[in-house]
């Protein structure tokens, strides 16, 4: 071979069938060699990963963000309200501080009672 190094055909043929599903460093990186490829490419995934770039739940949530971001640049006269859309969309999990402000907006005068310990300037302005 081109390499100087060489792989029997019943060997190639146990790793093909499934036979030998861990290749020794030396193998592998002789495989990876012939076919110009990294080493790494010739191991399995570990348990979990998942070949799209990225789960259907990420996606949700980057296209919520993007909308919430959208939504404080078409409200950018209300600081306020733009600075709140913005603070969402980098969150984490906006989706569950939505999910969340439905459940406070759901509590009769909870929005008020919160307001009021973690704004207590926001209660006089509106005195």
């Amino acid at each position: 071979t081109e390499l100087q190094q060489s792989i029997s055909q019943s060997y190639l043929s146990q790793i093909e069938r499934g036979l030998r599903p861990h290749l020794t460093n030396s193998t592998r990186q002789l495989l990876a060699d012939f076919f110009k490829v990294h080493p790494g490419y010739l191991v399995d995934d570990p348990d979990g990963y998942h070949t799209e770039l990225i789960s259907e739940l990420r996606t949700t949530e980057n296209q919520l963000d993007m909308w919430l971001i959208e939504g404080a640049e078409r409200f950018r006269r209300d600081p306020g309200l733009a600075q709140a859309l913005l603070s969402v969309a980098k969150h984490e999990d906006s989706r569950k501080c939505l999910i969340l402000l439905e459940q406070i907006m759901e509590n009769p005068g909870l929005i008020d009672r919160l307001l009021q310990v973690l704004q207590p300037e926001a209660r006089k302005e509106s005195v």
